[in-house]
């Protein structure tokens, strides 16, 4: 099943939310993944067995988390889930799946937003507003939000990250502030399919 034929799946009949758009585009190029992997879908998109916000959500869907699998955390991911958990609005089952899917797909190589699924920064920048409030209050700049985590949970521990005294001051400040563009990887993964057939 392609990515896009998961994602169809998912919001079939569930209407058109934003929390369920997101969530079934990191579960969509998730499920990919992990089966290019040889993963299960829970490695790949970070919850552990079957968790029941994501029943709630995709009742319909409850087979494909069948095997979800358990989610190894590495000392880096813990540390961004510890602070996605502390920066969340409510606290909520979802925000906690969120977390957990955020801080799994934040340790892949893209952007953010292109490891979630998701169509562009902005769509990114919403689900950290509605979810995770306290927190993205603390991205003042727009720093690219994987910059911003990671500096954040250094700042936190009183560790400096950067050697320049400010960010208008370092040499490496488009890699943090820069445009953050490109394609969606479901667009792209649809494009390709597209182009094979």
């Amino acid at each position: 099943m392609s990515p896009e034929e998961t994602y169809r799946r998912l919001i079939d009949g569930v209407g058109d939310s934003f929390d369920i758009h997101v969530v079934a585009s990191i579960l969509a190029l998730s499920r990919r993944q992990a089966a290019a992997e040889g993963k299960t879908i829970g490695e790949t998109a970070g919850f552990d067995g079957r968790p029941a916000a994501l029943l709630a959500m995709f009742p319909h869907a409850s087979a494909l988390f069948e095997t979800a699998g358990t989610a190894p955390r590495d000392e880096d991911e813990l540390c961004l889930l510890d602070l996605l958990r502390r920066g969340a609005t409510t606290g909520s089952p979802l925000e906690d799946l969120l977390a957990g899917m955020i801080a799994r797909r934040a340790q892949r190589p893209n952007h953010l937003w292109q490891d979630l699924g998701l169509r562009n920064r902005d769509e990114l920048s919403a689900l950290m507003t509605r979810h995770f409030a306290p927190l993205a209050r603390r991205n003042r700049s727009d720093m690219k939000w994987k910059k911003f985590f990671f500096r954040t949970i250094c700042r936190d521990a009183d560790y400096a990250l950067c050697s320049a005294p400010s960010c208008g001051e370092c040499c490496d400040f488009d890699a943090c502030f820069s445009e953050e563009t490109g394609e969606s990887l479901l667009a792209h993964i649809r494009r390709d399919a597209a182009a094979r057939a």
